[in-house]
């Protein structure tokens, strides 16, 4: 049954992107709306006035119980925890607080395709709505969630008789109950955003509450190669069928490698699709991410023989391994994504003879694992930003020459410009910064298209 708001006084808290949307559709369906933000009307990067229009009620700054007086319902923003006051304050006053995840699942009409993970989701649901469009066409299939298109509106937009490929965050997680896609997959779980839910369990708890309300009918996809992953297995719901990809592993059924070609097995029959090297997206993770959105395109409804084009012709998304130029014969890849040490460890492992620039806000996650590969793979290390020493430090614990380490501070210019003194061909110049960009930037996008500037302009 659709979500109903006529008559009803609805509280957005949050004004991000997603409470932005939130807003906006409940008022036009015909609620009373109040949308709230702890920071000051100058501090958002948003222009409030088309909901001023709307006659959206604005409330800046600290948030006081009263807010909450005769509120139907909250609809909460992913960047705002669960713990925050005027939340618990709604919970206790049994309000009903959802997730605009949640508001977009009661609104669609068409199949959601669910995508979540540590890494690897914008890709993944990127090419899974380019394997949809295949199917359904660009104007009944919708992509959004964390990728930065609220999922709300697609799902409006798409309407019925098409599907929606949704990439969904931890954080949009946390107040969600009812979100049921009809296929959900999981690329992966490694350590990531423990601030924000206090451990990794609780991490992965969040990442499995994305299927916790499939039924018979619905796939849950899981990669085989992942310890974690897998095991998610035991905990699906009843009467969900379970579906596994995997690079290492020829499965029985399944997403896997013959060879080197990429097939699906399914119903005692196999289907080819594509070779590793045909792909358009290059790296080991790349193929894993192929997998994933193949296993859940199938399930969707496309057909494996649409697949293979698309499979082809995908070049990837802005921000993650994107090439920019070559100069001189050094080739200059923007990995601006790249907000942890797994993230960047697959882009490393991509390339040899790398001058390294990492660093940025610091997620304080052990470094190990990422500086034994810097120093099998990095010929020299750039470093900015505030997690620079720590970085500088753990690189020279795990013996990494301290002569080929160089500190830029809080200047990607620097940074870019110390790369092009060092630089020959055939090298190759990466940002993969291991860590958010909020001590510079206000999101990584920010901090790959500066990169990209700078690079384009030597």
């Amino acid at each position: 049954m659709e979500l109903e708001f006529t008559g009803k006084k609805v509280l957005v808290i949050g004004a991000g992107i997603s409470g932005f949307a939130a807003a906006k559709i409940a008022r036009q369906r015909g609620a009373s709306v109040v949308l709230s933000d702890a920071k000051a009307e100058e501090e958002l990067k948003y222009d409030f006035s088309e909901l001023r229009g709307l006659g959206v009620e604005l409330a800046f700054g600290p948030q006081e119980e009263s807010l909450l007086e005769g509120v139907d319902m909250l609809i909460l923003s992913p960047a705002v925890p669960v713990r925050v006051p005027i939340v618990q304050a709604a919970y206790g006053r049994n309000i009903r607080v959802l997730t605009e995840v949640e508001m977009a699942y009661e609104l669609a009409r068409s199949p959601i395709a669910a995508v979540t993970g540590t890494n690897g989701k914008t890709t993944t649901v990127t090419l899974l709505g380019l394997l949809l469009e295949a199917h359904y066409g660009k104007e009944k299939t919708g992509v959004g969630g964390n990728i930065g298109v609220p999922l709300s509106e697609e799902a409006l937009r798409v309407g019925a008789k098409g599907a929606i490929a949704a990439e969904i965050s931890s954080y949009q997680m946390e107040a969600t109950a009812d979100f049921h896609p009809h296929v959900a997959t999981v690329l992966n779980v490694t350590p990531d955003h423990v601030l924000r839910h206090g451990s990794l369990e609780v991490y992965q708890q969040m990442k499995e509450k994305m299927f916790a309300q499939l039924s018979a009918g619905d796939m849950l996809v899981l990669n085989y190669d992942d310890e974690k992953v897998r095991g998610m297995a035991e905990r699906a719901p009843r009467g969900a069928g379970i579906f596994y990809f995997s690079r290492e592993k020829y499965l029985d059924r399944g997403v896997c490698l013959a060879g080197d070609l990429i097939v699906l097995r399914w119903g005692g029959r196999l289907y080819p699709l594509c070779r590793e090297g045909e792909l358009g997206i290059k790296g080991g993770h790349n193929v894993e991410n192929a997998m994933a959105a193949i296993a859940s395109a199938f399930f969707m409804g496309v057909s494996p023989r649409d697949m293979v084009p698309v499979l082809q012709s995908f070049r990837g998304v802005e921000h993650r391994i994107e090439p920019v130029r070559e100069l001189n014969g050094v080739a200059y890849y923007n990995d601006s994504k790249a907000t942890n040490t797994d993230s960047a460890i697959k882009a490393v492992a991509a390339f040899e003879h790398i001058l390294l620039i990492a660093g940025g806000d610091d997620k304080m996650t052990d470094l190990t694992e990422f500086m034994q590969l810097v120093k099998e793979r990095c010929d020299e290390l750039i470093l900015v930003g505030a997690a620079a020493e720590r970085f500088r430090q753990e690189a020279l614990n795990n013996g990494y020459p301290g002569e080929h380490i160089h500190m830029a501070g809080y200047s990607m210019e620097a940074a870019v410009q110390k790369a092009r003194e060092l630089a020959h061909a055939p090298q190759t110049v990466l940002l993969s910064p291991a860590c958010a960009s909020f001590d510079m930037y206000t999101g990584f996008e920010e901090r790959g298209r500066d990169f990209k500037r700078l690079v384009n302009g030597l």
